[in-house]
């Protein structure tokens, strides 16, 4: 075994002998001097112990780096049900900051603002619907940091409530319940934390981990409430950023103005923009000529958590799209064009690879090593879906229980009565998951939504096919495990050379049947001597697929030209082990 003297080990390590030493001290590796020589094993562990504190210091420092970043506001989106308060509720929060402000100031609708409390400021996404939402994280911008979601507390939890919950989930966001109408006498704020629980988010008060702040967005009780829950998150998820680092953002709307042209409304996530920079957003490139905040105001620079108007771009970008920051206008054209070649390259491919059948679906997925399945659920009635759901649940809860096995999971996103929708599109194609519909037909737009997006849409009339369905999915998500079945053996009784030099053995089959598409080995004396591929299989000169016991044929195997009278040729497939 090689040996390492000490201080080769320190200059190979880039440490001193005297810190080696300490090192080996502390191992508690016997040595003499820094000449001592170290066992390969003894040098393979101080390598490891080393790679691995000085992992732990880059964490440390980059944390302390991190600490000292000033904090930025809270992102937050506000999400539910139609006529749940939403709307309300950005009004209430819109007019308590215009409040603040002198009397006749200008707001403008920038996608964003800002609302200021004594404990500090929160930003607020002003866009439409969760579908908007999730396109934004589509595009790979992680926008909001938390979502509200607003549940009237006379109504109850409904679909688009479900819907928003499956989009807060997916984009990776803090979910905080918001119980509105909080005013009206008919609200019952008990049943919807019921229907909370059966949904698996359980409030704080009874114990669990979600939280549920009571509110009338009409009359602004329990809004301030909101507000410093939605803070207490900020604060305990530390929310970051540099100002001096490369500037990034995210576009949340665009539009063209009649006058000013092209407007981008942007949220700053990193560094500083200023008036005069070169951005790129997606597949489209401008300068900033001016910006201008949502009280109006010009800014001549824009840092992390500002929502501001950007006048510049040259075509409309994209709700979603990263904007980035370029030294100039030729490096803007350069990424803009490569990116859309990239594009045209990408849809190519996806063209190709786009999921038609479940088998389709479950590469792709094991391609990109994903232990789980989503689902999202549609059917007729409400009696199918709990049925679906209750089937599925044990399958689930079977699979979680052989976990240390590598099993996978099924998530359910989403299970609601009535046809697939578009949205369900969007959030299947987000979150990688398939949508299988049970008496109910999608409508020929959201067939083609789902063909043009490659989502695997399916629909069943029997529960069970749906059901055998998810099974293979999750079948085909687990480790196959393979054993081998031997077909047959032929015993090798004359060897004969061909003109090319290529050896062909005269064979009896005397076990089973040999099989053209097999594996085969060479069992010399007992001994297996060689494995692969067979050749060709022939009898009476004809080209066959397989030969039975009892008769003759001849052999030819790929790349194995040594037969001697005797061997016996084993022939062998592998086959999946039944879960």
């Amino acid at each position: 075994m090689a040996k390492i003297r000490i201080y080769q080990l320190a200059k190979e390590l880039g440490m001193t002998n005297e810190e080696l030493l300490e090192l080996l001290d502390q191992m508690g590796v016997a040595y003499k001097s820094h000449a001592s020589t170290l066992s390969e094993e003894d040098a393979e562990a101080v390598r490891e112990l080393v790679k691995e504190q000085r992992g732990l210091q880059e964490k440390l420092a980059e944390e302390e780096r991190r600490k000292a970043l000033p904090r930025r506001p809270p992102v937050v989106v506000i999400m539910g049900h139609v006529d749940h308060g939403k709307t309300t509720l950005l009004d209430y929060l819109r007019k308590s900051r215009i409040a603040e402000k002198e009397a006749g100031g200008i707001t403008q609708h920038v996608g964003a603002f800002e609302v200021k409390t004594p404990q500090g400021t929160v930003v607020f996404i002003d866009t439409p619907g969760h579908e908007a939402f999730t396109t934004i994280r589509q595009r790979g911008a992680k926008v909001a940091d938390i979502a509200v979601i607003v549940i009237a507390a006379d109504d109850g939890i409904m679909p688009q409530t479900d819907e928003a919950i499956a989009h807060a989930k997916a984009a990776g966001a803090k979910i905080i319940f918001a119980l509105n109408k909080m005013d009206l006498p008919q609200a019952d704020p008990d049943r919807v934390k019921r229907q909370l629980m059966e949904r698996g988010f359980v409030p704080e008060e009874y114990g669990g981990d979600a939280i549920v702040v009571p509110i009338s967005a009409k009359t602004g009780q329990g809004v301030q409430d909101l507000l410093e829950m939605i803070l207490l998150i900020a604060e305990l998820e530390d929310y970051r950023a540099d100002p001096n680092a490369e500037p990034k953002g995210v576009v949340l709307e665009s539009k063209l103005d009649k006058q000013a042209g092209i407007i981008a409304n942007m949220l700053v996530q990193e560094g500083t923009f200023r008036v005069g920079d070169y951005v790129v957003a997606g597949e489209v490139y401008g300068r900033i000529r001016a910006m201008t905040d949502a009280d109006g105001n010009q800014r001549k620079e824009a840092g992390p958590g500002s929502a501001v108007q950007v006048l510049g771009f040259q075509e409309l970008p994209h709700a979603g799209d990263v904007v980035e920051w370029v030294p100039d206008l030729e490096a803007a054209k350069e990424i803009t064009e490569e990116r859309k070649e990239e594009r045209k390259a990408r849809e190519e491919a996806e063209k190709e690879r786009r999921p038609r059948t479940m088998a389709d679906l479950l590469r792709a997925l094991q391609e990109e090593g994903q232990k789980e399945v989503n689902l999202i659920l549609r059917a007729d009635t409400q009696g199918s879906l709990e049925a679906i759901q209750h089937i599925l649940a044990k399958e689930s809860t079977d699979a979680s229980h052989r976990e240390q096995l590598g099993e996978v999971k099924i998530n359910v996103l989403l299970a609601q009565v009535g046809a697939p929708t578009e949205s369900d599109v969007l959030l299947a194609q987000t979150a990688n998951a398939a949508i299988l519909a049970f008496g109910v037909n999608p409508s020929g737009a959201v067939k083609k939504a789902a063909e043009s997006k490659g989502v695997l849409l399916k629909t069943f009339r029997i529960i069970y096919d749906l059901i055998d369905e998810v099974r293979s999915m999750v079948k085909g998500q687990r480790e196959p495990k393979f054993k081998e079945e031997v077909l047959g053996r032929a015993e090798v009784r004359a060897i004969f050379r061909l003109p090319g030099g290529k050896q062909v053995a005269g064979c009896m089959v005397i076990q089973g049947k040999v099989v053209r598409s097999a594996e085969v080995r060479v069992l010399r004396k007992g001994e297996e001597i060689w494995k692969g591929k067979m050749a060709s299989l022939k009898r009476f000169k004809e080209d066959v697929r397989e030969v039975a016991q009892g008769y003759e044929c001849g052999i030819g195997l790929e790349g194995f030209d040594d037969f001697q009278e005797g061997d016996i040729i084993e022939v062998f497939q592998m086959v999946e082990v039944p879960a």
